[in-house]
């Protein structure tokens, strides 16, 4: 087991498990979040918008929901990269340390359903074109072993990220460009821009719109632990912003724009089937979309383990064996190929969840605690953050109502301008007007990087 005690102990030095001081440029940054959003589920989630609406509006949805996601994504990989802290660790600020156990579960479950749902598309995409070639078919099989090789990444911690994304990010662009050729030289832009709505579908502009924001709510769970490995914070504002918005817009045009293509020479594909992309481009769409899991599930499953290993500093779990485990039933979660039937739902739970958390950590850092957290934040008791026995009622109440505001507003009532923007402004309006009274508690605290204060006590 020396291999074991060797990677365990440069994972640990490499800090890993705890804060870290970002050393990336902000090209790096950009190649990083490149890679990361060039997902196979970001392409599949463009094939469904046409017929629905019509292919401009498409475009512009696309364009306009990615935009308003990357603010809310920006701002919150900011807080990683002025406190080194990843995502969840961040939670404790708000919610308390104990309180920031409810979000960091959450997002681990979330994380995991992630990981199971793209292993899948890479399987099944591996799967059609392998069976087309050889006659053998297994989609569990290629699933399982799409998910192993994301966890041997995954498991080399932040440097493995910093030295594999560049280059997926380098070949999935490549494909990704073949793919857009043959789609535009087969038809012209006026033919895909003359595709039309069809009203009787029932999708409107404004659903179209949620679905494109919800996908950046789904990458901001992981903003905090990408951001924090940027060395400045110009550096992860620009990087992970162009990055973010760059990968979603280029995926989502190559999925709406080779659905698109099929309409057009008369076939009938299913939205988010990648065999019926993978069978009219091939084993180019199906590299991008293998590509693309390795280079997402990768950052997956690191951000799963990050939020395991920095609910508590008490018990300080490890970084490897926490990797293992988790890695493990991230394999075995990646047979269950049904729950690709229940994608939309899985959105908009993550939607429910996530749109109020955010919005109370953006109000929280930058309003209420003055864009400064303090080495009291490491702490599982006591100090600034300790609030009512390691609990913030406060931010679990309004996360409850945001989430709650999020459910009736798609199921119940469904509203003409969706869930996701209300459910974020309640949160928002709702956590400022009841945490301003503690506004002036937090006014000693100076912004300062954490790893400063861990050298300094």
């Amino acid at each position: 087991m020396n291999w074991y005690r060797r990677l365990e102990q440069r994972l640990e030095s490499g800090h890993d498990s705890g804060v870290i001081r970002g050393t990336l440029s902000g090209g790096r940054m950009f190649m990083i979040w490149l890679a990361a959003n060039l997902v196979v589920t970001t392409l599949l989630t463009g094939t469904l918008f046409v017929p629905g609406v019509d292919f401009t509006t498409a475009v512009i949805v696309i364009i306009v929901g990615t935009l308003i996601g990357t603010i809310v994504l920006t701002l919150i990989g900011n807080i990683g990269t002025r406190t080194g802290l990843a995502t969840m660790a961040i939670t404790r600020g708000a919610f308390g340390a104990k309180g920031s156990f409810l979000p960091v579960a959450a997002n681990v479950i979330i994380l995991m359903g992630w990981s199971w749902v793209q292993a899948m598309l890479a399987g099944i995409s591996v799967n059609y074109v392998v069976a087309q070639t050889t006659g053998f078919s297994n989609p569990i099989l290629f699933s399982v072993l799409c998910q192993a090789l994301v966890v041997g990444l995954a498991i080399l911690g932040h440097e493995g990220i910093e030295k594999a994304e560049p280059w997926f990010a380098l070949l999935i662009l490549l494909v990704m460009a073949y793919v857009f050729v043959i789609a535009f030289t087969g038809h012209s832009p006026g033919e895909y821009a003359g595709i039309e709505s069809l009203p009787e579908l029932e999708f409107t502009p404004v659903l179209a719109l949620d679905i494109v924001i919800s996908t950046a709510v789904s990458w901001t769970v992981l903003s905090g632990d990408l951001n924090r490995l940027a060395g400045t914070q110009k550096a992860g504002i620009v990087g992970s912003g162009l990055g973010y918005l760059t990968s979603t817009v280029l995926a989502m045009l190559l999925g709406l724009t080779a659905f698109s293509f099929i309409l057009l020479d008369g076939g009938d594909p299913a939205e988010f089937d990648p065999t019926a992309l993978a069978a009219e481009f091939g084993w180019a769409l199906a590299i991008v979309i293998f590509l693309s899991v390795m280079a997402t599930n990768t950052m997956v499953v690191y951000g799963m383990v990050n939020s395991v290993v920095g609910a508590q500093s008490r018990t300080k779990l490890k970084f490897l064996p926490t990797a293992l485990i988790l890695g493990a039933i991230s394999i075995i979660g990646s047979t269950w190929l049904a729950l690709l039937d229940q994608y939309t739902d899985f959105l908009t739970m993550i939607g429910a969840f996530f749109v109020p958390v955010f919005a109370i950590l953006i109000v929280d850092y930058y309003i209420i605690k003055r864009g400064a957290y303090s080495p009291d934040i490491l702490k599982d008791s006591g100090g600034l953050y300790s609030y009512t026995r390691g609990v913030n009622w406060v931010a679990v109440g309004v996360w409850v109502l945001g989430a709650l505001a999020s459910y009736v507003l798609t199921y119940a009532y469904p509203s003409p301008i969706g869930a996701t923007i209300p459910s974020f402004a309640i949160s928002f309006v709702l956590y400022l007007v009841l945490s301003w009274g503690s506004r002036a508690k937090f006014a000693g605290t100076r912004h300062a990087h954490l790893a400063d204060g861990i050298r300094g006590s």
